[in-house]
Parts: C-alpha cells; structure tokens; sequence
C-alpha cells in the first residue's frame, strides 16, 4: 500500500513576519503568519511548518509569542523549527502549542542533542531539518549546510541523513539551497538518495513551482510535500494540488484534524 502524502505549507518567519526568499537570501513579505495559518486550514493543508529563519543566526531562541499565537487557531499539526538548541528551548515551543519540533544547526553541531529530544519527546515530534547545496566533492554530490544555509560544513549530506536516521527521528527535511524559492522543481536526486538510506519520512522541500513538481517529489519518494512561495502567491491552491495528485492515483488525505497527528 502506498503511504499517505501530506501538504505542509511553510511559513519563513523573520520578525515575526512570513517572509520568502530565493536560495535563502532576496527576502520578501509574505503576510501575517496567524492570518497565513488560518488561511492554510481553511484551504486544506495537511501540517503547518514555521520556521524562525533568523533564530539561529542572531543567537536567540523561537519567536514564543508568535507560536503561541499559531498554535492557538491552526487546526491541524504543527511543526516549529529555529531557534531550538536544547532541551529547555524545545519545551517552551511544545508548551507553546507546537506538536512537533524541528532542528537543524544545533543539532548537527551536537549530534546527542537529537537523541536527547528523541528520548524526551518522543520520535513522532522530532523533525530533522538538513539544508544542502550540490558539491561534487562529496560523495553524493551534496553537502550540509548550517546557519540558515550560510556555512558549508564538509560533511556529505546523504550521509549526515543516514546517521540522523539512526537516532529514530521521524522526519528528515532536506532542503535544496539551489532549489529554494526557485520555482524550477525539487531537486529530486537529494530526496531519491536520501529516501534510499532512512527509514524516517522524507520531505520535499525547496523549488516547487508547478502540480507537476509535487508530483515528481512523490515518485522520488517524498510522503511530506513542503513548500511556500507557489501557496503564500497564489501561484497553486490547496485544493487544486490534491485534486491534481488525487488524479495521479497518489493517496491524500481529504481533510486532516489536528488531532489527527501523529502520536497525539
């Protein structure tokens, strides 16, 4: 049977503001993320992601008051990620109304980070969130980015995912620095090596542009559908993308609760 494949709207948060930029930089205005979140429900998202994009690179936790605020009107699960570097700072999100969590540059600086939060929260809320640029001096042609993709780490991405994978996570997010924003397409060989070496659910995230995208994701083997520019512009509805992967035969879910998510 195949799995079930989700929607998850991300909304890139700097100052309490959705933005969206194009390979992480030229960043814009996209809205209010209460009035994006309410929207997304309303359209048929599957799982909400916010992302503090600036939290890591300003040495701060998550924007709290602005989780709270989401938490208090989505309707469906609720992944946060920036900002969170230790056990304290993923409570005070989860407090906050988050149903899952997400790290990235504190995790991969101190790998027992994810296995603590695996230990104390459970896998089902663990998201690890890898973003990742082409470098044909790694051995899968990729390369592992921290700090909002500003610092190249020297460590092969697919292997990076492989270890994560090991320490029970349940959802693996790479991003594609080259795909971001740019509206070209996923970048498909990340999402096939990666899915070939994890068990975790894997995330396509980073240059979806048409319903053909989301589709191409699919086949590579993504179950979580990610993406921002096409829904915070108008460019592809909700509903519309599930029509579409609907008629491809790939199973959607018709409307998802949020207590509905997993292990709530």
């Amino acid at each position: 049977m195949k799995e079930i494949v989700r929607i998850m709207p991300c909304l890139d948060m700097q100052n309490g503001r959705v933005v969206k930029g194009v390979h992480f930089v030229n960043i814009r205005d996209a809205g209010d993320p209460v009035e994006c979140a309410i929207a997304y429900c309303k359209e048929g998202a599957d799982e909400i992601a916010l992302l503090d994009i600036t939290a890591t690179i300003e040495g701060r936790p998550t924007l709290i008051e602005v989780v709270r605020k989401v938490a208090a009107v989505v309707t469906v699960p609720f992944t946060v990620g920036g900002g969170i570097s230790n056990i304290k700072s993923a409570e005070a999100v989860i407090e906050a109304g988050a149903d899952k969590i997400s790290v990235s540059s504190a995790g991969f600086r101190n790998p027992s980070l994810i296995k603590e939060l695996v230990k104390e929260f459970g896998s089902e809320k663990i998201t690890v969130a890898i973003d990742v640029d082409h470098n044909p001096k790694m051995p899968s042609g990729y390369e592992v980015y921290i700090d909002g993709g500003r610092t190249p780490t020297g460590k092969d991405a697919v292997e990076w995912a492989k270890e994560v994978d090991g320490y029970g996570v349940s959802v693996i997010l790479p991003t594609s620095k080259l795909g971001d924003g740019s509206q070209l397409g996923y970048d498909l060989p990340i999402i096939r090596a990666i899915k070939k070496v994890v068990s975790a659910e894997v995330v396509a995230s980073g240059g979806a542009g048409n319903l053909e995208d989301f589709y191409d994701a699919v086949k590579a083997g993504a179950t979580i559908l990610l993406a921002a520019s096409v829904f915070h512009f108008g460019i592809i509805s909700i509903s519309a993308l599930k029509n579409y992967l609907k008629s491809k035969g790939v199973p959607i879910i018709e409307k998802r609760e949020k207590n509905e998510s997993d292990g709530d």
